[in-house]
């Protein structure tokens, strides 16, 4: 993309982002090569710490080719940060879509205009001890396989070291180094031209999820675990949990008011005599 084409307000954002990041942050970013320099494509991301989305747009947009990101539809309301998101071409997510590619038509369309569309597959910071990539949502592969575009895997580490996963306090020193390395297009060709069903988005999914992973074992040297974490049994045994203490406390309740009641009986009859 044309630098001409990045526009006002995200070239206001990179003045307002790019000092900060450019003090707080060492770079060593490799990979732009893999970057199309035209039309539309996808970048899939791996997520581990609330700094990385700023540290990542800004090797993105260091590449020429500024990310779209999806984000909560909330954050496009009235005010500065509304008119930020919008005029930076961010993408709304309406979590209360029940269809899922109606909750990324805009995505698709994105794609289709020639824009880069970055997900974060795994859809939250990781939960893996060792803060490899999780177990990815299929929002990334439906897309790419709706549109046929490219699929960029992209692995960064280095923001997690600034800020680590779910903590408020910055680690500045001593200063860290952002590691991005953007990989080769996933082959997903062997998905074309089949029925679009779970099964399949989940096996495409595996596939994007596996190239990303790829990439960062290469910035990490090590090797990552054979299985990836999957965080559907721990928020299962949460759900599980929540509801049994829901539950009891309801019961609690319960008994509170029939107590409640009884006293309140005796009294009645105590007075009545």
């Amino acid at each position: 993309m044309p630098r001409r084409r990045i526009g006002f307000w995200y070239r206001f954002a990179a003045v307002l982002c790019k000092p900060p990041l450019v003090v707080l942050l060492k770079r060593d970013w490799r990979g732009m090569e893999n970057i199309p320099a035209a039309g539309g494509f996808i970048t899939a991301v791996n997520h581990n710490s609330h700094a990385d989305p700023f540290a990542y747009a800004h090797y993105q947009y260091n590449s020429g080719r500024v990310p779209r990101f999806l984000a909560k539809s909330g954050l496009f309301g009235k005010g500065f940060i509304g008119a930020a998101m919008r005029g930076t071409g961010q993408i709304p997510v309406y979590r209360e879509t029940t269809d899922a590619l109606s909750a990324f038509r805009a995505a698709i369309d994105a794609v289709e205009r020639g824009e880069c569309v970055a997900f974060y597959p795994e859809g939250t910071i990781t939960r893996d001890p060792d803060q490899w990539p999780m177990t990815g949502k299929t929002g990334a592969a439906r897309v790419a396989l709706q549109t046929r575009c490219p699929v960029i895997p992209v692995a960064q580490w280095g923001a997690n070291e600034l800020l680590p996963p779910y903590a408020r306090k910055l680690n500045v020193f001593p200063r860290k180094t952002h590691h991005v390395l953007a990989g080769p297009p996933v082959d997903l060709t062997r998905f074309y031209d089949k029925e679009m069903n779970p099964d399949l988005l989940k096996e495409a999914t595996e596939v994007i999820m596996a190239a990303v992973t790829r990439q960062l074992e290469e910035i990490r040297g090590e090797r990552a675990p054979v299985t990836p974490y999957d965080p559907r049994p721990e928020r299962s045994e949460q759900r599980r949990r929540t509801a049994a203490e829901e539950a009891q406390d309801a019961l609690d309740a319960a008994h509170a008011a029939q107590e409640a009641a009884l006293v309140r009986e005796v009294q009645e009859e105590g007075q009545s005599k």
